[in-house]
């Protein structure tokens, strides 16, 4: 496995717990189709939300901060590939979102940030 991807699962694995410990219970991780991939599906359950995530992860801010790297572009993907997993599954909830969850992994413990409702 390339660095980078090892930086990736990690950064993923981060994000699963982050998630779970705010009451996110994560649904799925890594799901794919021909069209890409959704790292987590998560359920709020105090909001009844289902939840699409990205995560991205970086060991330094050298190329800037990891949510920086989600671009319009790659929003526009995500909400796609959030419509394709509906169609596929058949879960209710009262609403949906696509959040980004940035890990960073300087020195010590990961820096974990949330943003909510991003696209």
């Amino acid at each position: 496995m390339r660095a980078k991807d090892a930086v990736g699962r990690y950064g993923e694995k981060v994000a699963a717990r982050y998630l779970d410990e705010h009451g996110i219970e994560v649904v799925e991780r890594n799901w794919r189709c021909r069209y890409g991939e959704i790292d987590i599906v998560g359920h709020d359950r105090a909001a009844d939300e289902l939840i699409f995530v990205e995560v991205k992860t970086r060991r330094g801010t050298g190329y800037g901060h990891p949510a920086e790297a989600v671009t319009r572009a790659k929003l526009s993907r995500l909400r796609r590939l959030a419509g394709l997993w509906l169609g596929a599954h058949e879960v209710r909830a009262r609403g949906i979102r696509i959040d980004v969850v940035a890990v960073l992994l300087s020195s010590g413990r990961p820096d974990v940030q949330h943003l909510r409702a991003v696209g």
